[in-house]
């Protein structure tokens, strides 16, 4: 059974978010603050967590910070915050959705579903394990990347990412392509999600992000691995 750790001060949307989730079978834990989220996270262990960006003890980007050091698990932001800038930050620092608030149970629930099967996403390369490269190491099956001798943290959106890029070595994907398998088909506009799940990409993995040498752009169409 799927866990959920909804961190929302607000008790009316708290409240909605329990009923709708429980009556779909949903195990859900709830917490307040901050704080709270990041002990129950520590120790409930959720398999996704719907986070309100404006807790009363702090802001939910230091939350999504601070459990990016040592989970992956997915984070899904529900925020009222509508600006660009801000939605940029939250994924930045390790976020997998942001959903503006008023929104829609049946939207939340969609997400939240994708978010799931994200997480437990197959390989797609049949029978390769693994893909090295000069600078890194992606290994499929035990779904991890290594460079040099240090594992590299990736959230469960850069892994899905990462791992439809390597299934089509040299291969142009676009913007489109990448954003519907990624993301679903309500976001196949949303490129400003690729900008910067590729930035994080490249800062995780690459020698010279600015440069990069496998995470290739081609400008207005989309991207492709070089190995």
């Amino acid at each position: 059974m799927t866990r959920v750790l909804v961190v929302e001060d607000d008790p009316q949307l708290v409240r909605a978010l329990v009923i709708n989730m429980q009556a779909r079978a949903y195990e859900v834990d709830t917490a307040p603050d901050g704080t709270t989220a990041l002990g129950l996270a520590a120790e409930r262990r959720p398999d996704v967590i719907l986070l309100d960006l404006g807790l009363p003890d702090m802001d939910g980007v230091e939350v999504i910070r601070d459990v990016r050091r040592w989970a992956r698990f997915p984070i899904i932001v529900l925020s009222a915050r509508r600006g660009s800038q801000e939605m940029i930050v939250a994924l930045d620092a390790g976020a997998d959705d942001y959903i503006t608030k008023p929104f829609s149970m049946d939207e939340l629930l969609a997400r939240l579903r994708a978010a799931v099967r994200r997480t437990g996403s197959a390989p797609h390369l049949g029978e390769r394990e693994a893909v090295t490269t000069a600078d890194f190491t992606v290994d499929l099956v035990a779904r991890k990347a290594v460079r040099g001798d240090r594992d590299v943290r990736l959230t469960p959106t850069e892994w899905h990412l990462l791992e439809f890029l390597i299934s089509n070595p040299g291969r142009l994907i676009t913007q489109r392509q990448l954003l519907e398998e990624v993301w679903g088909l309500t976001y196949s506009n949303k490129t400003n999600y690729l900008r910067v799940y590729m930035a994080q990409l490249r800062r995780k993995l690459e020698s010279d992000p600015s440069h990069p040498r496998y995470l290739i752009t081609e400008p207005g169409m989309g991207y492709r691995f070089e190995p």
